[in-house]
């Protein structure tokens, strides 16, 4: 995080005198205009805050702090401005969403404490965002990399799944994208209450029987609930929860927010696409199968899902022994013990604890060699 300060304001005097002034308790840049502003931001950021005068040629302090908005929303924006009127003030709030509006002639007390807590806010939004990447991301991610162990089959897809939305989720230019990609990672969690022989049909594409069909459909609501009880994934149950319910659906319900609606239907695409592709159908296939059922999937995200590319083109398929296997590759065709019981399918992407859990295998039956797969040229 960075503590470092920026006063916009085209007086140079008044920029000299702020430096001086605080230069002892802050890290102090300045800039005489917004356009300038704008380019120490992009060449010497990231700042914690900005301070800008309301009354100046060309941009004005209002301008300035909607781009800022804009361009860089993590840092906190105060405006120092001698127009005190009320509705400069409001305007200022609204377009700029502003921390705190000063007036000139501002003591310095007071605008060293809406400094440092401006300071605050900026450390307390970037410690969550620190929280949120780091610590629950890297959580659920190790949940995953678990359940795909005791689970190959229904959890094996989280990594790829979770690629394809995150790249769906940043043409959108979507909000929270970990949200989603948390929620792809772990969406078939409610699948460890299906017996053995189900997860091999549906892993098969096979059809299932009546009441096999009604367990996995009760997946996702077992899924959610698990989740709804850990604090700030709310919304992650919530995509899960509704992520085998057809586009019409979704798009007509009233009930459903729209952040979840449009999470659950880049879901639902997503691990179909995914599921089609590693029972060995082209992409052009399987895209076509997904187009040609009109109310399932949304025709704007399939447009956005034909132009993606999936993995790097430089990959090539090659069969090692286990001793040489290394994290980042992906297993091209089922890892099976040599009593013939299934330890890691096709598609999963091999991990630390996946080679670990190989080695103990190896170690009390054995596993079928040499091993088929991808890797990185």
């Amino acid at each position: 995080m960075t503590d470092k300060v920026l006063f916009v304001d085209d007086e140079e005097n008044i920029l000299h005198s702020i430096k001086r002034e605080l230069r002892k308790r802050f890290q102090i840049h300045t800039a005489g205009s917004g356009i300038e502003a704008l380019e120490v931001l992009k060449n010497e950021g990231p700042f914690a805050v900005i301070v800008s005068d309301m009354r100046m040629p060309g941009m004005d302090g209002i301008q300035l702090l909607a781009a800022v908005k804009d361009q860089y929303p993590d840092t906190i924006r105060l405006m120092l401005t001698g127009n005190a009127d009320q509705e400069t003030a409001i305007e200022a709030v609204n377009k700029g969403q502003i921390f705190r509006f000063l007036n000139k002639p501002c003591p310095t007390p007071t605008l060293v404490m809406a400094i440092a807590l401006a300071q605050r806010q900026y450390r307390l939004v970037n410690a969550e965002r620190e929280l949120l990447d780091k610590t629950l991301k890297g959580a659920i991610t190790v949940l995953s990399e678990v359940l795909s162990l005791a689970s190959p089959l229904a959890f094996s897809s989280g990594l790829r799944v979770k690629s394809l939305v995150g790249e769906i989720a940043r043409k959108l230019q979507m909000d929270n994208i970990w949200q989603l990609e948390i929620a792809a990672l772990i969406s078939q969690i409610g699948c460890i209450t299906l017996p053995p022989d189900t997860l091999y049909k549906l892993y098969a594409g096979q059809e299932l029987a009546a009441q096999e069909e009604a367990m996995y459909r009760d997946h996702p609501q077992i899924g959610s609930k698990l989740l709804e009880k850990i604090p700030r994934l709310e919304e992650v149950a919530a995509i899960i929860a509704h992520q085998l319910l057809p586009y019409s659906a979704l798009a007509e319900s009233r009930n459903i927010k729209e952040e979840v609606s449009l999470g659950a239907q880049i879901l639902r695409m997503a691990i179909d696409f995914d599921a089609l592709l590693h029972r060995d159908w082209k992409r052009t296939e399987a895209l076509a199968h997904l187009e040609s059922q009109p109310g399932e999937y949304n025709p704007e995200l399939l447009k956005i899902l034909t132009g993606i590319k999936l993995g790097p083109e430089n990959e090539r398929v090659v069969a090692v022994e286990l001793r040489d296997m290394s994290a980042g590759m992906i297993v091209e065709q089922d890892i099976e013990a040599l009593n013939g019981v299934l330890i890691a399918p096709k598609g999963q992407e091999v991990t630390w604890s996946l080679i670990k859990g190989l080695k103990n295998f190896a170690q009390q039956v054995g596993v079928k060699e040499p091993i088929l797969v991808r890797v990185r040229q």
